[in-house]
């Protein structure tokens, strides 16, 4: 079986906020199964996990490979580095310390206004390159606690780009109301097995950087917030049969 295509898909282009993670693997199948042309960005912000940044071409090449159909529509990658921004808020993103909720209620792995920058600087090279669509994978479903993640700081977001650029860009987040388990349905719907295999062999999200085990949820510590929610998505998922996501 073929990956899925929409109906109205072949039409326009679109620009994926793309780390190399389960969720912007996800993002980057459902914009390939949507649009004509498809670019990726990604940002150097100075992550403790950039083996994330080897990770991106691992699944652009493999996704390529796996779904012909996708491949023609997959276009330029970009790397933004953003060292400067990572440098300044001190968190166990970018700094060798304990995950752990900090006096203000949010996780100590919350970027103050990460994806805000990175909303700004994918619109400022979707200007550049013609692109009407950002795409994230931000979520408010499984609350990491990152405010930013929220569609209402996304709309605001959207607003004031458009208001800023003179644009008319469209921020599309197709996982913000999907829980983990959820995610890894769409994956299953989007492209059958072989793109949840894909997403388990290449897509990486632990934040320690781990890249040695191969657990069933894919690689990582097992320990860290992120291999937390995805391996207990993934067993929810599996739980359940592995059903694609309804309709």
């Amino acid at each position: 079986m073929g990956p899925m295509t929409d109906p109205s898909a072949g039409r326009g282009a679109a620009l994926v906020l793309f780390s190399g993670g389960q969720d912007s693997t996800v993002c980057l199948a459902w914009a390939l199964s949507r649009y004509a042309r498809v670019e990726t960005v990604g940002f150097d912000y100075g992550q403790r996990h950039a083996v994330e940044l080897e990770a991106r071409q691992e699944v652009r090449a493999r996704m390529a490979e796996a779904f012909p159909e996708w491949a023609a529509r997959l276009g330029e990658d970009h790397m933004l580095e953003m060292r400067g921004f990572g440098a300044i808020g001190g968190t166990a993103m970018t700094e060798a310390r304990a995950f752990e909720i900090t006096e203000k209620g949010l996780p100590n792995t919350y970027v103050p206004g990460r994806n805000l920058v990175f909303l700004t600087y994918a619109a400022a090279l979707a200007d550049r390159r013609g692109v009407p669509v950002l795409v994230g994978g931000m979520c408010e479903t499984d609350y990491s606690g990152y405010p930013d993640c929220r569609r209402e700081a996304i709309d605001a977001m959207q607003t004031a780009l458009n208001l800023g650029m003179a644009q008319d860009f469209r921020i599309e987040t197709p996982l913000m109301h999907l829980t983990k388990a959820e995610t890894w349905a769409l994956a299953k719907q989007l492209g059958g097995e072989a793109l949840v295999t894909l997403v388990v062999e290449a897509s990486h999200t632990c934040y320690a950087g781990q890249r040695g085990v191969l657990h069933p949820w894919g690689h990582g510590c097992g320990t860290c917030p992120a291999c937390e929610l995805r391996a207990r998505g993934f067993e929810e998922w599996a739980a359940g049969g592995r059903p694609t996501l309804a309709a």
